[in-house]
């Protein structure tokens, strides 16, 4: 992988760290259930993509 490539990969990772934070903080403040369930596949989606731009390193 080239300086550049590795440059993106690190973005993305940072990205996905971010998503999961301001969804998990999110998260806390909601009272519905639905929503709540709705979220966690939210965080569980960008947990994975995280896991796969890892891998790649």
């Amino acid at each position: 992988m080239t300086e550049k490539e590795l440059l993106y990969v690190e973005d993305a990772i940072n990205h996905e760290i971010y998503m999961i934070k301001a969804i998990k903080e999110a998260e806390e403040c909601l009272m519905d259930e639905n929503l709540k369930k709705t979220v966690k596949k939210l965080v569980h989606k960008h947990e994975s993509i995280l896991n796969m731009f890892m891998e790649l390193l």
